[in-house]
């Protein structure tokens, strides 16, 4: 996911949007996004809960004019407004209840200047793809390695499971997302006072159809 390939393609689409404005990064890590924004003219801020990512930013070439504010994205203030607020890479996912999707929404607003600009990447849940009365998908199956995600219809949540062998001993880690639908996403820029201006299935501005697998939204 740090490939040029996927980076690029990102950075270009933020920073024609960005223009001459700042833009605020939901959930920036350690900067994939936001130092080659940053390196493109841009005046890029975050918010991050995680100190030891943002110490890594910290260590990157071209990062010192990078502010961070540490905190939740979903409610964390930072300073001044922005033209463009951005929360890529399915990251709004981590958010694991509506109601922190829908805060999150509010909070980006209350960043944003009049005119200003949210994007939102993230995937479209494959449930009408699984086989009928399959909840689990295995995308990585390797000797050493099992990834799988496990989706409950019930409460709109996907659990990624995570087995490693590394020296002969096995690690296993689960982490919970909430997956979103477009139409929810819609109804949540609604409720904080934005409203939808264009759809992509990707960030080379690719239509968005019903074969599409995720979406860049502003």
């Amino acid at each position: 996911m740090f490939d040029p390939a996927v980076v690029d393609p990102a950075v270009s689409f933020l920073a024609d949007l960005a223009g001459a404005g700042r833009a605020l990064e939901l959930g920036i890590g350690t900067g994939r996004i936001a130092v080659p924004l940053s390196q493109r003219g841009v005046r890029v801020h975050g918010i991050d809960l995680s100190s030891a990512m943002v110490e890594r930013l910290r260590t990157k070439p071209g990062a010192t004019d990078i502010g961070v504010t540490i905190g939740d994205f979903a409610t964390a203030r930072a300073d001044g407004t922005f033209t463009l607020a951005y929360l890529v890479f399915n990251t709004i996912t981590n958010l694991i209840t509506q109601d922190e999707q829908v805060q999150c929404f509010r909070n980006v607003a209350a960043h944003l200047e009049p005119g200003g600009k949210f994007v939102i990447e993230v995937f479209i849940p494959i449930l009408q793809r699984l086989p009928a009365g399959e909840t689990i998908r295995a995308f990585t199956v390797e000797p050493t390695r099992l990834d799988f995600d496990q989706y409950d219809v019930a409460t709109q949540t996907l659990f990624s499971h995570h087995y490693r062998v590394n020296d002969g001993q096995l690690e296993v880690f689960s982490i919970p997302f909430r997956y979103v639908w477009p139409a929810e996403l819609d109804l949540m820029a609604r409720l904080a006072g934005m409203t939808l201006s264009e759809r992509w299935s990707g960030w080379n501005r690719e239509p968005f159809t019903s074969d599409s697998t995720s979406h860049v939204s502003v």
